[in-house]
């Protein structure tokens, strides 16, 4: 839950930037959260979980 709601901040943040911009109308963010709903009920969504943790792992690993 706590890299959900990461990741959520994480990508929600450039979603802000650039409705604030106006690059993004809301339309756009709009139909793109849409996608992520309809894509977590799919047979793809453990793929796009594991995809998420692997990264998380990743940058999880990096020193600075």
């Amino acid at each position: 839950m706590l890299v959900s709601m990461s990741a959520v901040l994480l990508l929600g943040l450039p979603i802000w930037f650039l409705l604030r911009i106006r690059y993004l109308r809301w339309a756009d963010a709009l139909l793109c959260g849409a996608f992520g709903f309809l894509l977590a009920r799919t047979v793809a969504a453990p793929v796009v979980q594991a995809l998420l943790d692997g990264v998380n792992g990743f940058l999880g690993q990096l020193r600075f």
